[in-house]
């Protein structure tokens, strides 16, 4: 069995060149939140900045938009209903978290998918709205990462009894698709056509609503970055539970929240070269 571990992980870690300026550290695009779920933009958007990218634009509906300028005024902002083709000025593109499940939804996701020129992280509605599209399948650029947990899982790729059950399918359809899936669950899994990771941090405390947008916000980051897609998946995965372990140090399982993660990334870095 593979498992992550500190070492791997700080070896994938590229340094950061003193002289470098945030048009090296990639540009990501977030397309995310809607009205009542904004909170999930600005979550992933703080985590995708505190994984280094070196800019960041969030694409929210024009009457959100005050919600990102007042929680993360460092993020750029692209208003939903002015969003367009291409999108080839962008590193990577995060879809999918708070983002809802109608029709003009569907169709930009439809057009991100056709589209796109950079890698993509899909989760949350964007996972919905692919298992009530099978069709779109056909557009998923090579090496996309999907983030389903197991009940996302089984609404795109059908029922399951165990966890190693999706383990099993998942590697049929990354050989199928030619994607990665990232198997949210207590011990999440990294699955590509040959080879399965398993992540060894992380805890209970992120058994809660945003732990999977701040996931998403951490691997388009690494993406953004040009750490490939497996290195991004694997980087994400290990941070986000590593940060989630230092958070214990100053709250427990029930009272630790995913803002209190993101505030602990810069430990979890830290920690890694230490």
């Amino acid at each position: 069995m593979n498992t992550l571990s500190k070492n791997e992980i700080t070896s994938l870690l590229k340094p950061r060149e003193s002289a470098s300026s945030k048009r090296d550290h990639g540009h990501t695009l977030l397309i995310a939140g809607q009205k009542g779920t904004m909170g999930a933009a600005v979550i992933a958007s703080k985590a995708g900045l505190r994984a280094g990218v070196g800019l960041l634009t969030v694409s929210v509906p024009a009457e959100e938009r005050g919600i990102i300028q007042s929680a993360v005024p460092e993020a750029m902002l692209l208003m939903r209903e002015e969003i367009h083709i291409p999108f080839d000025h962008y590193s990577a593109i995060g879809i999918g978290p708070g983002f809802g499940t109608g029709n003009a939804s569907t169709a930009l996701l439809t057009n991100v998918l056709k589209h796109a020129t950079c890698p993509l992280v899909l989760d949350a509605d964007a996972l919905t709205i692919l298992s009530a599209n099978e069709k779109l399948f056909d557009y998923l650029p090579a090496a996309t990462i999907i983030t389903p947990h197991h009940v996302e899982f089984d609404r795109l790729f059908g029922v399951h009894k165990t966890t190693e059950e999706r383990i099993t399918t998942a590697i049929h359809k990354t050989r199928e698709y030619n994607i990665i899936v990232v198997l949210k669950s207590h011990q999440t899994a990294i699955i590509t056509s040959d080879e399965v990771f398993y992540n060894s941090t992380g805890n209970a405390g992120l058994a809660k609503g945003g732990s999977g947008d701040a996931l998403t916000g951490l691997i388009t980051s690494f993406l953004a970055q040009h750490y490939s897609p497996l290195n991004a998946a694997k980087l994400g995965v290990y941070l986000h539970g590593l940060a989630a372990d230092i958070t214990l140090h100053e709250q427990s399982m029930e009272s630790m929240i995913i803002s209190d993660v993101i505030d602990n990334l810069g430990k979890a870095f830290n920690s890694l070269r230490t």
